[in-house]
């Protein structure tokens, strides 16, 4: 019974996951749309200069408690409420530090319109901050349906506002207040999903330990409580020695993300800061859409399955050919129809961003499976594990990407792509010493399905190259593709796929 809830659970949380995702990129695809008929790529390349910076302080303010939280078998409330104030003063201290920083942000680029776009800015990780432990709540009990509503009400909102700014003739700052408003949308519908609520860490009336808000919560602790002032935050510094190393991580993985910009608009301008986040922005949207499916359930079944290792290499590899069935053929689908998407969308003023979208969506489409093996490591409490092996793949791309500057963005973004790809050799090794999960096990689950989406792919461009009209080659691709695709995996009798569609007629 057991083995049938979580397998439940985790097929509902990705089915949930994947689609709650499509669907809000879906509504910030066509929120997207209708930016790019407003907006330069030089309004999305200032605002993609400070994004590093507001990254790494959100980063900095969830401090990797989230998944710590998520590792404990049953967090007491006086680990929630330690990790709820140490977050609210740590992203308090940043944003102040950060105000008084954006001057010296707008110096070393050259650009002093980023001082106050940076301070309305940062106020989103300052947001993000009162909302870290309910998400955490909500993300440790798989609460993937209450996760997606909060995600989808936020984008749907959020969108309108930015739109509306935009077209009011905003620039810049429809893209800021978008964010920004993302942000606070989403904390203030976390809350009201989570049952959970902070107490003051200060003298309490309960002999020491914090009275509970709700009867669902986990059983307190008889050991320490809130009423000691500071020392009610030592729960979070016990738990700091894991979670500080997926912080370091998680600055690490953002330093990787955004190495474009900072390089590009350090050394090109915005202009091309621009076009580079305009194709890295559908990469992101299509990827994110199965990446969702991957980080809502994965960490927390994989932590559940931790003490029986058959187990949990079995629930690891269904997890593995499900992510490669969805995130081949979305992204490289993706790759294939990107000039013809960019230049319907945005127009001849975005055309650069054509070839770099195809490009990125390689690198898009092995995301989610570098996502899967990171949860791995982070699931069997190897937190300095996935540490290591970020921080070794962010210093081999900034070094990269650092001496091919001097040969323009293209380049760069092939060494980009290939290195991503190349560095789950890593992820792979260091999930074979952990777990026993093989190189060849682990290619007899991602390859097949590599090799039919690279053929039916080959075919579909070889059928549609003579189409000179954008739309008509557009959707002649897309229906080809997926036509061939779902075909070539019913034939060849894919359990994967059997299994997907067995679950959703049920549900």
């Amino acid at each position: 019974m057991e083995e049938k809830t979580l397998k439940q659970k985790t097929a509902g949380g990705m089915l949930w996951g994947g689609l709650s995702n499509g669907l809000m990129q879906f509504i910030g695809a066509v929120f997207g749309l209708v930016l790019l008929r407003y907006l330069t790529p030089e309004d999305y390349g200032k605002v993609a200069m400070l994004n590093i910076f507001a990254a790494i302080a959100s980063a900095l303010q969830e401090s990797g408690f989230i998944a710590a939280l998520c590792n404990r078998r049953e967090p007491t409330h006086e680990e929630y409420n330690a990790v709820f104030w140490f977050n609210l003063l740590v992203s308090a201290t940043l944003y102040i530090i950060l105000w008084f920083c954006a001057p010296l942000i707008a110096d070393f680029y050259g650009d002093a319109d980023l001082i106050p776009l940076a301070r309305v800015l940062f106020l989103g990780f300052l947001f993000s901050g009162l909302g870290t432990v309910q998400r955490a709540y909500l993300f440790g009990h798989l609460m993937v349906k209450q996760t997606s509503i909060c995600s989808l009400t936020a984008m749907l909102l959020s969108g309108i506002v930015g739109v509306a700014m935009a077209i009011k003739g905003f620039a810049s700052w429809a893209i800021v207040t978008q964010a920004v408003t993302f942000v606070l949308i989403t904390q203030i519908l976390a809350w009201f999903f989570s049952p959970w609520r902070p107490t003051a860490p200060s003298c309490s009336p309960f002999g020491g330990v914090s009275k509970p808000q709700t009867s669902s919560l986990p059983k307190l602790s008889p050991k320490g409580g809130a009423g000691r002032g500071l020392s009610s935050l030592a729960p979070a510094w016990k738990m700091f020695g894991f979670s500080s190393k997926l912080m370091l991580t998680n600055i690490v993985n953002i330093c990787n993300l955004h190495a474009f910009s900072v390089l590009l608009g350090k050394f090109f301008g915005d202009h091309t800061a621009g076009v580079y986040t305009n194709a890295r922005k559908w990469d992101d949207m299509a990827s994110g859409t199965i990446n969702g499916m991957v980080t809502g359930v994965a960490q927390p079944t994989l932590a559940q399955v931790t003490e029986d290792l058959g187990r949990y290499r079995q629930v690891f590899r269904k997890m593995l050919r499900f992510v490669c069935f969805v995130s081949f053929p979305a992204m490289l689908g993706l790759g294939l129809v990107a000039q013809e998407f960019i230049l319907l969308a945005g127009g001849e003023k975005w055309r650069e961003s054509g070839l770099i979208l195809s490009l990125l969506c390689i690198h898009g489409a092995f995301v989610p499976i570098t996502t899967l093996y990171s949860n791995l490591t982070i699931s069997r409490g190897r937190s300095g594990v996935n540490m290591g092996c970020t921080i070794g793949q962010c210093l081999a791309v900034w070094v990269g990407l650092i001496l091919l500057y001097p040969y323009g963005m293209l380049p760069m973004v092939i060494y980009f792509v290939v290195l991503n790809v190349a560095w789950l050799v890593i992820w792979q090794w260091f999930a074979w010493r952990l777990t026993g999960f093989g190189f060849m096990d682990a290619l007899k689950d991602i390859m097949p399905f590599l090799v039919f989406t690279l053929a039916v792919l080959g075919v579909t461009w070889w059928l549609t190259c003579g189409i000179a009209n954008l739309w008509l080659l557009l959707i002649s691709r897309i229906l080809i593709a997926a036509v061939l695709y779902a075909g070539i995996m019913w034939v060849s009798g894919a359990k994967i796929m059997r299994e997907a569609i067995q679950y959703m007629l049920k549900g």
